[in-house]
């Protein structure tokens, strides 16, 4: 099946804006160009309208911590702090009001991801928001194990009177973690050329095999500069890739970042109720895109909520961040850092027909999304 979008300003985030025409055969786009002369099944006039790739949000717990339930939240598995075999997909609810919010402010894919409570928190998903079964939703699973450092763990832990309490604790905590891994490799590796096979699966362990493969990174929550520099300390011992989460403080060690090629996903903005978030700042954004940092904007929902992702993205522009900047940390950046940069992130031939069509330019406040296609298809939210 082809559509048309027809004389809209195309944001196609790695070209320049013009005004132009964009086709869609089934889930890809197949061409955009000034004009297209097609015969296509559908013609979608965005006349005035502005026409770009759907938002991308890399680090979110839409689903997962649902609007409107209070403290029975499934973000967050805290019984010890190595829960490393937990899986986001299992506590996501489509049916989430925020999802059909999300999709209004003009998101169309997002990577949950469990809290932060404990250590070793947990296995992330991506997924576009397009059905009412998470199955058919999943673009990769498992995309990374969650780690998080500093006051979070530190303040659970204390609490219960358990280990860790203390930074040292973290850090000794996950290197454990991935030493166990290590032993758990050999143990497997040594079995297999004996036996054939291995059937003492354990799935803690099988998760961080795939961090010590390369196969997904640690999504590594970090506020300060000093936690962010341990996580890179660590990630170099056991030799994985990482992504800072949150990074408040990076921009005080924005040349080591980009000298160790971290990415950062930064958010969320607003609010200064913990020690660690005191030094926030919205020239992070500036900073780290200055310096070259692969650098995303999240708004950490719920803590901000993802419908209003746009207009949190602008505020950074008040604190000196280009619009084109800005616009990258939306679309293409953050599917760079998970990954998916191939089929997502700009309006390009070959990709996924992931398109959203807004009234007005998406940093204005007043701005509304009008349409969204995913895939090529235009998605309505399932729950009402």
């Amino acid at each position: 099946m082809k559509k048309l979008i027809k004389k809209g300003m195309i944001i196609p985030i790695t070209h320049k804006p013009f005004v132009g025409d964009v086709l869609i055969e089934d889930s890809k786009i197949l061409k955009i160009a000034d004009k297209i002369e097609e015969k296509v099944d559908e013609i979608i006039d965005a006349t005035g309208k502005y026409i770009l790739p759907g938002f991308i949000d890399a680090h979110s717990h839409i689903g997962l911590s649902e609007e409107g339930i209070g403290f029975i939240s499934d973000t967050n598995e805290i019984a010890e702090p190595v829960t490393s075999d937990v899986k986001a997909i299992d506590a996501f609810n489509p049916y989430d009001i925020a999802i059909k919010r999300a999709l209004d402010g003009g998101f169309t894919t997002v990577m949950i991801l469990p809290g932060s409570a404990n250590v070793i928190c947990g296995q992330g998903a991506i997924i576009k928001l397009k059905s009412n079964i998470v199955d058919k939703c999943i673009v990769k699973e498992p995309a990374g194990l969650k780690i998080a450092t500093g006051e979070n763990p530190k303040r659970v832990y204390s609490e219960m009177k358990k280990s860790p309490s203390t930074r040292l604790g973290i850090a000794t905590i996950i290197r454990n973690y991935f030493i166990n891994v290590q032993n758990y490799m050999v143990k497997k590796k040594i079995e297999i050329e004996k036996e054939g096979t291995f059937v003492e699966k354990e799935l803690k362990f099988e998760i961080g095999e795939l961090v010590l493969r390369g196969e997904i990174p640690v999504r590594i929550h970090a506020h300060t500069a000093q936690d962010i520099c341990t996580a890179i300390r660590i990630s170099k011992e056991f030799n994985f890739k990482i992504v800072i989460e949150h990074g408040t403080e990076s921009y005080k060690i924005v040349d080591y970042l980009f000298e160790n090629k971290v990415p950062v996903v930064v958010g969320p903005f607003g609010f200064r109720r913990k020690i660690e978030t005191k030094s926030q700042t919205y020239e992070n954004v500036k900073i780290l895109n200055g310096k070259g940092v692969l650098t995303a904007i999240m708004t950490d929902h719920p803590v901000n909520h993802l419908e209003f992702g746009n207009i949190h993205a602008a505020l950074a522009m008040r604190y000196g961040a280009k619009r084109e900047d800005v616009l990258k940390m939306l679309t293409i950046n953050p599917a760079k850092i998970l990954g998916i940069e191939n089929k997502v992130g700009s309006i390009e031939p070959g990709k996924d027909a992931d398109i959203v069509i807004w009234d007005k330019d998406p940093f204005l406040p007043e701005a509304k999304v009008e349409k969204v296609l995913i895939e090529g298809k235009e998605v309505y939210w399932w729950g009402e």
